[in-house]
């Protein structure tokens, strides 16, 4: 990680627990939003105006954090809008790294290496893990934003009519049920299973398990009814954060971080409903499950070996 804009360590995936042995997730540090007019959005500072070529989204397509603002900036029409900078899968010594593998590409807006560099070119004496998804600001040469939920955001209301403004991923009519669901699906499914796969004891990874199998049973039982999407029939942003957990779960969470109870597979509605979403127009390019078993299973604490399994067959969701 970096301390003072100095790296300092060789990447760990655990920086904190808590007092059971519980892994603990990073604050994200930048919170500055795109606003149609450049003026602040609900955190930050302002002077980040919408224009079309002026951000540039740097993502991992193994991070479902990442995989939110890729299928936001799909589903929004933005792709001429905001380009994009896919990090090599596999986790090096020194975090995200830009590259030649399949999927990946090189830097060639900032030149880095790595993407501890971007945070220290946007705050020298940054202290942290350099995360992503990460939105940056080709004219200020700065991250706008770090935190995926924000970004979301602004891409479906902070771009305008640069947008598609026929897709609303956060209707007003909606936004009690949508941050409902996004505050209790979080803690024990999305940030559950890594809870799970990174717990430091027996205790904290159990409570995970369990909090995360009981909310796919929930959740099973929510989508049985007949609904299309969590909130009924529209797909919203909280489809998009459920959606990257479940995408994952059999190829990673499944094997690598113990979640063994069921697999996704044996969920008859939340099977059906994942590959709706998948079947939506761009989801699909936004999922590689070569990346997302190179990254995970390239965890040295978790893999030692770095093996990376076959399986499992997800040709049931065209993949």
């Amino acid at each position: 990680m970096l301390v003072n804009g100095k790296w300092t360590e060789d990447w760990q995936p655990v920086q904190a627990t808590d007092a059971k042995g519980g892994f603990v997730r990073q604050v994200s540090s930048f919170r500055n939003w795109v606003t149609p007019d450049g003026s602040a959005g609900p955190t930050g500072e302002g002077g980040f105006p919408a224009e079309k070529g002026r951000y540039q989204l740097y993502v991992a397509y193994i991070c479902p954090w990442a995989s939110r603002t890729l299928i936001a900036r799909k589903l929004k029409k933005l792709d001429d809008v905001i380009s994009v900078s896919v990090v090599q899968p596999a986790l090096s010594d020194q975090g995200w790294q830009f590259g030649d593998y399949p999927g990946s590409n090189r830097d060639d807006l900032n030149g880095a290496t790595y993407m501890h560099e971007l945070y220290t070119r946007a705050a020298p004496t940054f202290t942290g893990r350099a995360t992503v998804p990460v939105l940056w600001d080709k004219d200020r040469k700065t991250i706008v934003n770090n935190e995926s939920a924000d970004i979301v955001r602004m891409l479906n209301s902070g771009f305008g009519r640069l947008a598609d403004e026929s897709v609303d991923l956060y209707p007003e009519p909606l936004r009690a049920d949508i941050d409902a669901l996004n505050e209790r699906i979080y803690p024990a499914l999305n940030n559950g299973v890594y809870r799970a796969g990174f717990a430091t004891t027996q205790l904290a990874y159990e409570e995970a398990y369990q909090g995360v199998f009981a909310m796919l049973d929930e959740l099973e039982t929510r989508l049985s009814d007949g609904r299309a999407f969590l909130t009924g029939e529209a797909f919203t942003e909280a489809d998009i954060r459920l959606f990257v957990t479940l995408i994952r779960f059999d190829a990673a969470y499944f094997g690598l971080f113990k979640c063994n109870r069921q697999h996704l597979a044996d969920y008859a509605a939340l099977s059906a409903y994942t590959k709706r979403v998948l079947d939506l127009p761009g989801v699909r390019d936004t999922v590689n499950i070569d990346h997302i078993k190179q990254g995970y299973y390239s965890i040295k604490s978790l893999n030692p070996n770095r093996i990376v399994p076959l399986g499992p067959d997800l040709s049931a969701l065209g993949l």
